[in-house]
């Protein structure tokens, strides 16, 4: 006879499944993590069996597919990031820092939404409803259908919801959601998982868009399994220092679009307010005639941001040189200055690097490579860039400097913010040449681009 009861164990770190408790889970190595999950089952009878009907494969003409809905947020700096607005039936994850602005800006959204005539609904499960009050005076006054809720069980949100029949739901946080028949407390990796899987089949089935606010780890990825990324149709992720003004939304996940934009804003005492010209607001403050200096455009998605790379080069006093970088790869730049000594005969191992990229972004792309190199000489030869100078390009280990993509958008951008000369890699001059009335300079190594430092 089939038992009526079985029990499954989870990693509470990782989300391993196993049969039986284990002391340390074989996947992520970590000690008493394992928690048990129970559940029902019932025998297989043959006179209880319901036979299913099975479904039917279909050939692609044969599926009908409207547009995807969409809405707008109100702030376009996210409808950029979600692929030109919020999509009816999607769920959507939203990670960052305590303090970030996750909260702020879906608080923001749900009232520009209502304004509109849209039916939202806010579910909190960390704050009560006298908190939310005193947090929207801050943001100004909500009007239209927009109503909040305080629970945490899964079950009560459902019927809610259903009741309801709102256009847009916001779950803060995913990690305070629980549902009764699990017997794992709230925040485990089978609460997390099974809480958010009951809202995305709500979601599809009801055409309600889902935005889910997620805790994050000391590492800062979204708390819980990877799993739960994979569910969702789109993760975006808050960045920047959480006492800077600045903020920076990225999207790593995008069913709906691209995954290569961002979206710029600035803290504020009402809300967050969009930055709708990066490159201006990042060079803000910039000093001028000052060496180790040198003006990076650089893209992200599709979108060119100029952007000031600093270095500072001193002698060591020690026999091991230090390097630091903020805002890049620290290896990146120990390779870029292992290819300046190399290749342009200059003693980097002599000297201490600092480097920094000025407004807090993180930067990896390879355009940044040239910047680097000029801005490491200019600081070392204590001689500075001109101030109109804007540079970008790639550097590989033989010296030579190699062609990026979408030249032509950083080369309008460059101008477009009063630069008069640009620094890019020579294989770039046939195919620019003509599209701006700047003075474009071609290198094909490190050490050409090295003698301009004059």
């Amino acid at each position: 006879m089939a038992k009526s009861r079985g029990s499954v164990f989870f990693c509470n770190e990782c989300g391993f499944e196993s049969a039986k408790w284990l002391g340390q889970c074989p996947s992520c190595k970590v000690w008493n993590s394992m928690e048990e999950m129970k559940f029902g089952s019932e025998a297989a009878k043959p006179g209880n069996t319901i036979k299913k009907m099975l479904p039917r494969a279909v050939c692609i003409d044969d599926i009908e597919a409207d547009e995807n809905v969409r809405y707008t947020s109100g702030l376009s700096e996210l409808d950029r990031v979600l692929g030109g607005g919020i999509v009816a039936g999607s769920v959507v994850l939203i990670g960052g820092d305590p303090g970030i602005g996750k909260s702020t800006i879906l608080l923001q959204v749900c009232r520009n939404l209502a304004a509109t005539g849209g039916r939202i609904l806010y579910i909190s499960g960390e704050e009560s409803l006298k908190q939310i009050k005193l947090r929207t005076k801050r943001i100004g006054d909500i009007k239209g259908e927009l109503k909040f809720l305080c629970e945490t069980d899964t079950a009560v949100i459902e019927n809610v919801i259903l009741s309801e029949q709102p256009q847009v739901v916001v779950i803060d946080s995913i990690q305070t959601m629980y549902k009764p028949d699990v017997s794992s407390s709230s925040g485990s990796i089978t609460q997390v998982r099974e809480c958010t899987s009951q809202l995305m089949r709500m979601a599809k089935s009801n055409s309600i868009a889902v935005f889910l606010v997620g805790h994050v780890t000391k590492e800062g990825q979204i708390a819980g399994p990877r799993v739960l990324e994979h569910m969702v149709d789109s993760v975006l992720y808050f960045e920047g220092e959480r006492f800077a003004s600045y903020r920076i939304l990225r999207g790593v996940k995008n069913r709906f679009g691209s995954t290569n934009e961002i979206g710029v804003f600035e803290m504020y005492n009402d809300g967050l307010k969009e930055v709708a010209n990066p490159s201006e607001y990042m060079l803000s403050g910039r000093p001028e005639g000052a060496s180790g200096a040198a003006v990076a455009c650089l893209m992200e998605g599709s979108r060119p941001i100029l952007l000031e790379t600093q270095a500072l080069v001193t002698p060591t006093l020690f026999g091991m040189p230090r390097r630091t970088s903020v805002g890049t790869d620290v290896n990146r730049v120990n390779l870029l200055m292992a290819v300046i000594e190399k290749r342009c005969r200059l003693q980097m191992s002599r000297y201490d690097a600092y480097i920094n990229i000025a407004g807090g972004m993180k930067m990896n792309e390879p355009a940044l490579d040239l910047p680097i190199v000029m801005a490491l000489v200019s600081s070392l030869k204590d001689r500075s860039i001109d101030d109109d100078t804007v540079i970008f390009g790639e550097v590989g280990l033989a010296g030579e400097v190699r062609a990026v993509n979408m030249a032509q958008l950083r080369i309008k951008e460059a101008k477009k913010l009063g630069f008069k000369t640009c620094i890019l890699p020579a294989g770039l001059l046939n195919k620019v040449s003509g599209l701006s009335d700047m003075n474009l300079i071609g290198v094909r190594s490190i050490r050409e681009a090295i003698d301009l430092i004059k």
